[in-house]
């Protein structure tokens, strides 16, 4: 059970509001005539207490049942992390965080691996190399016109 986690944590994920999404194909069973779903719930402590992390998970299953069957890819595995407000979350508002993310990661080109960086985002791809010497000449103020 916990292999099938981990392993669904390599494949493509959407975070939206309340709830991660990770989902990974599974061959094997999308050969099968009638594939199925594989779905998994997770909270961690940082969400709350245990009170708090059930609450979390009970109303991202009843997301998942009512969703899935409409926006899950037949032959994949799911799993949905509750984070920070998932138990207080507008039913509404949870409902739609986990509708959008299920239709990106449907859309497949619109999900992101782990390890992949935002499109747009203003960080570098690597780490920069060997800082250089500033202590030398410094450069000359440009002109103003």
């Amino acid at each position: 059970m916990r292999a099938q986690f981990l392993a669904c944590a390599k494949g493509p994920y959407c975070a939206r509001g309340a709830v991660v999404i990770q989902a990974l194909p599974q061959p094997a069973r999308a050969s099968q005539e009638f594939p199925d779903i594989g779905v998994g719930f997770t909270a961690t402590r940082k969400i709350g207490n245990a009170v708090v992390r059930n609450r979390a998970k009970r109303r991202l299953r009843e997301a998942a049942r009512l969703l899935l069957p409409d926006h899950g890819r037949p032959g994949h595995d799911y799993v949905f992390i509750a984070r920070q407000g998932a138990a207080e979350r507008p039913w509404p508002r949870l409902l739609d965080d986990v509708k959008s993310a299920l239709i990106r990661l449907a859309a497949e080109d619109g999900a992101r691996t782990p390890g992949q960086r935002r499109a747009g985002s203003s960080a570098p791809d690597s780490l920069p190399g060997p800082l250089s010497d500033t202590t030398s000449t410094p450069k000359s103020p440009t002109p103003r016109s």
